[in-house]
């Protein structure tokens, strides 16, 4: 896991207990991996205190990934953060740089106190 201004990147080593019935990481761990590093990108943007939430998130699947995929990373950065909302964009690629799924979302901001 890393953390910058704006961007958070997250990794993940498949692993067979990850597959679905048809033998490829399940799409709800995929879309774990990108809701995690979205999320935590636009945490980096929000004063101390400040909470969120998704409101949504949308995900395309545009490669099988397997344990021969090798490592997958999501890179997760803020596209636009706001008083009330904030979107952020994602790609998941796998070791060979392969995009695996990209994504979106837009979080709620919840002010402390």
């Amino acid at each position: 896991m890393e953390v910058g201004d704006g961007w958070a990147r997250f990794e993940l080593e498949p692993a067979e207990w990850h597959y679905n019935v048809i033998g490829s990481v399940h799409g709800g761990i995929l879309s774990t991996l990108a809701d995690t590093a979205l999320g935590c990108a636009i945490h980096t943007k929000l004063p101390a205190g400040t909470g969120y939430t998704s409101l949504d998130l949308t995900i395309k699947f545009t490669r099988v990934a397997t344990v021969d995929s090798g490592v997958l990373t999501c890179e997760g950065t803020v596209i636009t953060i706001g008083r009330r909302t904030a979107t952020a964009q994602a790609r998941i690629t796998d070791s060979s740089g392969r995009v695996i799924a990209h994504a979106v979302t837009t979080c709620l901001i919840i002010p402390s106190g």
